[in-house]
């Protein structure tokens, strides 16, 4: 089972301790590998003229960690045959951009994406764009610059979104030659079973109750702050609308997280379960964490068996979690019907776990009005 970080594509390290694989590795009787890989201006900065692999070389280094895995793995008792990816948040993009690059095909056998997707990637024309951006934030020739610089100059602004530089894979046409899920699944990674999962508010993380957006949070500004969070453009104030007539008992602020979470953080997950199964792909899996009401990242230990603050429940749901993973890495199936059109399977892990037809239908069908783009792209 090898593991790739999270935090999208311009930070995180699996020396995190939420990512020591001991207990998984012993739970389980697996091998863990976590991997590290360059991130940001180092990894993904567009310079094709200069660099021609620029662009994708984060993506590449995962490669050449899975080819360590192939020429190795059987000497720390591991089964080059059988490996299984996992990767939460960035991890999971990390994960589904490899599933449409030749260079990875026959590299690992089996796929789990936790809260991370990557329906389509950066378009060369807008990475461009970013690159000249962050060139002239820099100021210098990026070969000679110093690390501090280089980070410094991520600071640019982004002039596809605002805000600091996104930095992704790239549709270059030599090592990814098409979008991930985009018209549909890459063929490649049809043939490989896949698990997908995000948390049930996943945005609780991103935006903590002493958050800006969320200080003062009341239905006169709702629309106003949650409406660039969205990442789709859909009138913010016939949302709010929509979500306050369906959940009149919630505040302000849990209408925020609801409708953001759907609009942003689920429903690229959506959009690739369902493209995997329009293809007539059998072997897809998909979970939905309720636990604690989880936000972003409380899968990682539960995974992992490194959760804070032990308690019975956290333990019995850590070990119920693992259990699904590693029965997925073993066998491809963690236990459960697969996905299907238009029933949409999920096991909704909480303290009571059962599978669901099509959670969240309600959410997932009003933004289905709207095409979804992946941010960045």
């Amino acid at each position: 089972m090898v593991y790739f970080h999270g935090g999208a594509y311009s930070n995180g390290s699996v020396a995190d301790p939420l990512n020591d694989g001991a207990k998984l590795a012993a739970r389980g009787d697996v091998v863990v590998v976590t991997v590290n890989h360059r991130l940001n201006v180092f990894g993904y900065l567009y310079l094709p003229d200069r660099f021609p692999s620029s662009g994708n070389n984060g993506q590449l280094d995962l490669i050449y960690a899975l080819q360590w895995v192939q020429r190795n793995i059987a000497a720390f008792g591991g089964d080059p045959g059988n490996v299984t990816v996992f990767g939460q948040s960035g991890g999971g993009a990390k994960i589904a951009t490899l599933m449409a690059m030749p260079e990875a095909k026959g590299l690992f056998h089996k796929a789990i994406t936790m809260s991370g997707q990557q329906v389509t990637a950066s378009g060369p024309l807008n990475e461009r764009k970013r690159a000249q951006a962050f060139l002239d934030k820099l100021g210098t020739d990026p070969a000679t610059a110093s690390t501090e610089a280089l980070v410094a100059a991520l600071s640019a602004n982004d002039p596809i979104m605002g805000g600091g530089l996104y930095m992704g894979p790239v549709l270059d046409m030599k090592h990814l030659t098409r979008h991930p899920f985009w018209p549909d699944p890459a063929p490649q990674g049809n043939a490989i079973p896949m698990l997908l999962g995000n948390t049930v508010a996943e945005t609780r993380a991103f935006f903590p109750p002493d958050h800006p957006k969320l200080k003062g949070l009341d239905w006169s500004n709702l629309a106003e702050r949650a409406g660039p969070e969205l990442k789709v453009d859909i009138d913010p104030a016939w949302v709010v609308a929509q979500f306050r007539a369906r959940y009149p008992a919630d505040a302000p602020e849990q209408i925020f997280h609801r409708m953001v979470t759907a609009g942003r953080s689920w429903r690229g997950q959506v959009e690739e379960a369902d493209a995997r199964a329009r293809a007539g792909v059998k072997q897809t899996w998909v979970y939905q964490l309720d636990f604690e009401a989880a936000k972003h990242t409380d899968d990682i230990g539960l995974a992992f068996g490194t959760f804070e603050d032990p308690s019975l429940a956290r333990q019995a749901m850590s070990d119920t979690v693992m259990d699904a993973f590693v029965r997925f890495a073993r066998t491809g199936n963690p236990g459960w019907a697969p996905y299907s059109l238009p029933r949409r399977e999920t096991m909704v892990f909480d303290t009571a776990s059962r599978v669901i037809k099509d959670p969240r239908k309600w959410e997932r069908e009003l933004f289905a009005r709207v095409p979804y783009i992946q941010p960045g792209s």
